[in-house]
């Protein structure tokens, strides 16, 4: 477990990169991808697939910005404003400033990836500009009460969240930064973002909210729009992932998950992992996450430990200068977030060497992981049909 002291970010400052596990985490590296060679021999268009996948996420360099401390609401139990993380630094507000950041960021650290988050960035589209200008692949987190402009972020591909779904959505999340409450969040995240092949909905469930849970996701689908299930953790509390009816919430998922194949994107061995906590090699959690920065401070242990973890990655606060701890909240206790444990299960490729079966699954985590990115050669648009297997060019 890492203590909260470890959220404070620190000054970047460039450095060589270290050296990365030990000997026997490399050879055992590089005897499953020998085992992996394999495999795939005795099935051609499943070493077709592997490789394009496998190639294709190679190709991704991502980091990720907190591009504001401001957001327009104050959702129950956010990691961001719970931790104090908006009063670790100021808002870089330069646009010049900014645009030399990015500059360097694409430049100096071959950067081709942006997952940008808040606060709420749709609040500063100039902002957001410079990073569709310069950054390959840009991916933006939202909360949907405000729109995303199209001019200008055409290419773009916005996550937009809901919690709990139903009348849940409101109860956890409509509710403006003085503490008043509103109505309707969800409805006007879906009016925003209607048909819009730039979007995937992040939908956060928790227990309590199971009987909302195919009635939101069919509103999503009738929307036109895809989705992936994200696992609230409730920072409020001193066990944000204690589950009570952990069986019983993960049988709904994949019972929805089968009756909208389409629409719901995630795949079956990532809902038992986000639920659970566990793959079949181990448990998510700060010695096996991956999506840590690089150059924090705190993380040389976890480093040279021999667990993959995501190259150059770093998360930036909001003065554009600070390196945080890590995508999240740094309360690995209580993360389940999902981007870090898809990363979890993807960077990890040789667990999945035991035999075709297992390997097949991960390629199909993989096609399934980059599916829910617009500006990928595996998105497609929302329809009742099951995932494509090969890149849906129409949707770029």
């Amino acid at each position: 477990m890492v203590s909260d002291s470890t959220v404070s970010p620190v000054v970047w400052h460039p450095r060589p990169p270290r050296a990365r596990g030990d000997d026997s985490a490399r050879r055992s590296q590089i005897n499953g991808l020998e085992r992996i060679s394999e495999l795939l021999e005795d099935d051609p268009q499943l070493a077709r697939r592997f490789h394009e996948v496998a190639a294709y996420q190679r190709r991704i360099r991502v980091s990720e910005y907190h591009l504001t401390n401001a957001c327009n609401i104050r959702c129950k139990g956010c990691w961001f404003f719970e931790g104090g993380l908006d009063r670790h630094t100021r808002d870089e507000t330069n646009l010049d400033e900014i645009e030399a950041f990015v500059v360097r960021e694409t430049k100096q650290r071959r950067i081709n990836s942006a997952l940008v988050i808040g606060g709420e960035p749709v609040l500063f589209p100039r902002r957001l500009a410079i990073f569709a200008k310069h950054m390959r692949h840009l991916s933006i987190c939202s909360n949907g009460l405000k729109k995303l402009p199209v001019e200008g972020f055409e290419k773009v591909g916005v996550g937009v969240s809901v919690w709990g779904g139903g009348p849940a959505d409101d109860e956890m999340r409509a509710i403006k930064p003085n503490g008043a409450r509103f109505e309707g969040l969800f409805d006007t995240a879906l009016e925003n973002y209607r048909n819009d092949r730039r979007v995937t909905f992040v939908y956060a469930v928790t227990e309590g909210s199971l009987e909302h849970i195919e009635p939101t996701v069919r509103r999503i689908r009738d929307n036109g729009n895809p989705l992936i299930f994200n696992f609230y953790s409730d920072y409020t509390s001193e066990e944000p992932i204690a589950v009570a009816r952990q069986q019983e919430l993960m049988a709904e998922l994949l019972r929805v998950r089968e009756l909208y194949p389409r629409t719901v994107i995630s795949h079956p061995y990532y809902i038992r992992a986000m639920v659970t906590g566990r793959s079949h090699w181990g448990e998510f959690g700060y010695d096996s996450c991956p999506s840590i920065s690089r150059d924090h401070p705190a993380h040389g242990e976890r480093l040279a430990n021999g667990n993959p973890v995501l190259p150059l990655f770093n998360s930036f606060a909001a003065d554009m200068k600070s390196v945080t701890f890590c995508c999240t909240s740094g309360r690995c206790d209580g993360c389940r977030d999902s981007q870090a444990l898809g990363s979890w299960l993807l960077v990890n490729m040789t667990r999945f060497a035991d035999d075709l079966a297992q390997l097949r699954t991960w390629v199909e985590l993989a096609e399934s992981w980059w599916a829910q990115f617009s500006w990928s050669p595996y998105h497609c648009h929302a329809t009742e049909e099951s995932i494509s297997t090969t890149p849906c060019e129409e949707a770029l």
